[in-house]
């Protein structure tokens, strides 16, 4: 049964995954009436194929090894012989290209997939109440350094031990010493090293995967023939179709998988048959499955050429299955649990345990017959009744109870404060917002962004889940006084909610402004004793404000950090930007007054333009409406009339812009202790004009932006947005001669513009 066949039953079945959010799998679970998987199937029984011995067939010595004809010095040598695994890729590569791109008359390849569709629903029910854990994040790089290349296989160990004991622990015996361990070899034939032996003897370069090793009985050394699973780790292992693996990564699957065939024909203890190994292969994103199957004895041993015979071997006795390739890895990092590529990794790893230690304990199919019951025992505890039947926003856990929905006790829960808590939402997570404009709206949590003063997190609306969408969770109503933080929050929700419906209200829209999506307080689970649609209830989370905005982006600050410095056509987008978003917000008579890296987010341009991203100032929470509004204080990137007088000045979020420039064309941003030390250095800055020459280094237009800024400093004259919004812009698009274009901005100020500067930009260079 290929997966290809089966790829739509994905999107009509219902099944929870792991993390407790509902994904759609096939309606009817296809029948797969020829299962080459060895071990324990997935209704509890064994079954024998042609080219898999059961497992309950435990012998002291293979099948192999009695065949009359196949002579072990030959089966030795021949193992000792395809030393060259590049040779034997040029070998094989035709055949596996053509089985790989060649397509059948119904368009199916004609490498089958080892697991149908049906195995790995079943199996994904299975484990919904499992835990697995991922301890280090798998780097993403387009670069390996040396230092990533350790941090990558010490993440693939821990993927591989907490797939062993999450199933070890799930279907064969929940306490006892583990069976299994990981182990890295060099090469073929090679000893056995932990990550950390190899790292510390230099030869981590030289690793070419991890095998999961059964645990021999009182042998120290480890053997070849002891291996269960191997696992391919390189840098890429996708072909250029992205959804295939590439047919050099099959090969050297091929290469490893007919070594371990071949230790364990060879073995005088090994215990399991030695007709199929599963091969892992596996990138930092992606993975997939290789599964070899085939009679050694076959195997023509009489050969001049082994690379030639054990080819032959491959393409007329052996049967090769592969998996598509599917992600594992989530965008954070970690290993998606529930992803199709982590599930092919899953079922490979069981049947290959099953293989080694017999039946598990507990079948698959009784897991899944208990997952309707699971489901029953959730809506109980949800207590989920008429109107409130879609707040699915769960309580946290407050100790290590079965039960997956208890009351959080406030005293024991480090995120509650003395009163009430502020909500912790996880991925899954739904919350069902009472908006009073748009009714009832329902979003699911995909990300947390948790940083600063305020709870930031990515989400989709289930009403359209293609567009990510940013969501900010307020402070409660109560707790607006005892604490800074929860203010804060008061300024992210609830005073950010007023002033962009502000500017929706005047009309004002901007690709560079952000726009509410939705506003209001959250509906929680259980019943709601409010008196009022205005009023709250005794419940702690009773009108908790959400506000919803789009787009999304990445913080410029984490760009900084990734990426280093920007270049001149970067530095003069965000600077066209930034202005153009301030220009549009002063049609309402609004300032920012918190611009800073954090509050600038990169966002990909989804309108197709030559650029590729577009800047857009977040977070207007302490935007200035009228002259008692303070706006916030950032010793860094504030203006030096906010730092001395507590307010803006027309041309405030001007010089934050400057001073955001210079930050990302590379200048030093030098940390300070205390307002004094913040307006010293910018007394220091300007006087010497050390803005000028960093970002004339960069762009003579940017240097003129900041002595156009320079000149207005703590003046009353406001900004003339439009005339460097224009001239930023056709720096952009290159319709004029940009040197000209500098030399009309320092002729053609505005002669109102052109005031005194304040005292700390009279200085020369």
């Amino acid at each position: 049964m290929k997966l290809g066949s089966h790829q739509n039953d994905l999107d009509s079945y219902t099944g929870q995954s792991l993390d407790g959010s509902f994904r759609k799998f096939g309606s009817g679970f296809p029948q797969n009436d020829l299962d080459l998987s060895p071990g324990h199937s997935l209704d509890g029984s064994f079954r024998k194929s042609n080219s898999v011995i059961s497992t309950y067939s435990v012998s002291g010595a293979s099948a192999t090894s009695k065949s009359v004809h196949t002579s072990r010095r030959g089966l030795k040598d021949y193992g000792r012989k395809l030393a060259d695994q590049e040779f034997f890729t040029q070998t094989i590569e035709g055949w596996v290209l053509d089985n790989l791109n060649g397509d059948s008359a119904n368009g199916e390849l004609y490498f089958n997939s080892p697991f149908t569709t049906d195995e790995l629903c079943k199996l994904d029910l299975a484990l919904e109440g499992v835990l697995f854990q991922q301890l280090v994040r798998m780097p993403c790089s387009l670069v390996v350094s040396n230092d990533l290349k350790e941090d990558q296989y010490l993440a693939i160990e821990d993927f591989l031990n907490a797939i062993v004991i999450g199933l070890w622990r799930t279907f064969w015996r929940k306490s006892g010493q583990l069976p299994l361990f990981v182990s890295c070899p060099r090469h073929p034939g090679s000893k056995f090293y932990t990550v950390e032996k190899a790292i510390s003897r230099g030869r981590l370069s030289e690793l070419r995967g991890l095998a999961l090793i059964s645990k021999p009985g009182g042998d120290v050394q480890v053997r070849w023939d002891q291996v269960v699973v191997f696992a391919l780790f390189k840098a890429d292992i996708s072909s250029e179709n992205k959804l295939k693996v590439s047919s050099r990564t099959i090969c050297e699957a091929l290469f490893y998988g007919f070594h371990i065939l071949v230790s364990r024909s060879l073995s005088k203890t090994s215990v399991v048959s030695s007709n199929s190994i599963f091969l892992l292969v596996l990138d930092s994103k992606y993975g997939g499955v290789v599964k070899l199957s085939g009679d050694i004895a076959q195997l023509d041993l009489h050969s001049s050429n082994p690379y030639q015979s054990v080819a032959a071997w491959i393409k007329t006795y052996a049967e090769v299955e592969v998996t598509p390739v599917h992600r594992i890895w989530n965008k954070l990092g970690n290993a998606n649990w529930g992803d199709l590529g982590t599930l092919q990794a899953l079922l490979a790893t069981f049947y290959s345990i099953a293989q080694w230690n017999g039946p598990p304990r507990k079948s698959i199919a009784s897991l899944v017959s208990d997952h309707s019951l699971r489901l029953q025992k959730r809506w109980m505890e949800c207590h989920l009744e008429n109107d409130n039947m879609n707040a699915l926003v769960p309580f946290q856990e407050a100790d290590n109870h079965q039960g997956e929905i208890v009351e959080l006790d406030h005293n024991d829960d480090p995120f509650l404060g003395r009163q009430v808590s502020h909500l912790k939402l996880k991925q899954g997570d739904t919350l069902l917002l009472d908006d009073q404009q748009q009714g009832n709206r329902s979003f699911q949590i995909q990300e947390s962004l948790v940083g600063g003063n305020y709870f930031l997190y990515r989400a989709i609306s289930l009403d359209h889940p293609s567009e990510l969408l940013t969501l900010y969770v307020g402070a409660h109503p109560s707790r607006l006084e005892p604490s800074w933080e929860d203010m804060s929050l008061w300024y992210q929700v609830q005073r950010q909610t007023k002033v962009l419906n502000i500017l929706r209200h005047q009309g004002i829209s901007s690709r560079y402004l952000p726009e509410i999506i939705s506003s209001g307080r959250i509906l929680h689970s259980g019943p709601c004793t409010k008196e009022s649609p205005g009023g709250r209830c005794d419940h702690p989370w009773c009108g908790t404000p959400i506000l919803v905005t789009s787009p999304v982006g990445e913080p410029l600050s984490s760009v900084i950090a990734r990426n280093g410095p920007f270049s001149s056509e970067d530095a003069i987008l965000c600077s066209r930007d930034c202005l153009a978003a301030l220009k549009s917000a002063a049609m309402a008579s609004v300032q920012h007054g918190d611009i800073c890296p954090e509050n600038i987010i990169c966002v990909v341009d989804i309108h197709g333009s030559r650029n590729r991203f577009v800047h857009v100032p977040i977070s207007w929470g302490r935007a200035v409406l009228e002259e008692r509004d303070s706006p916030a204080i950032n010793l860094q990137f504030s203006s030096s009339h906010a730092l001395q007088h507590g307010k803006l000045c027309p041309s405030s979020d001007a010089e934050s812009i400057v001073y955001l420039l210079f930050f990302v064309c590379g200048g030093t941003m030098q940390q300070q202790d205390s307002i004094e030390s913040a307006l010293q250095w910018r007394e220091k800055i300007w006087s010497k004009r050390l803005i000028q020459q960093q970002l004339g280094q960069v762009s003579p237009l940017l240097k003129a932006f900041a002595d156009y800024v320079d000149s207005l400093c703590g003046t009353p004259y406001p900004v003339d947005y439009d005339i460097w919004v224009k001239r930023l812009t056709k720096a952009i698009d290159g319709s004029a001669d940009r040197g000209k274009m500098v030399e009309e901005a320092a002729i053609t100020l505005k002669l109102e513009d052109a005031a005194e500067s304040s005292g700390t930009s009279g200085g020369c260079p």
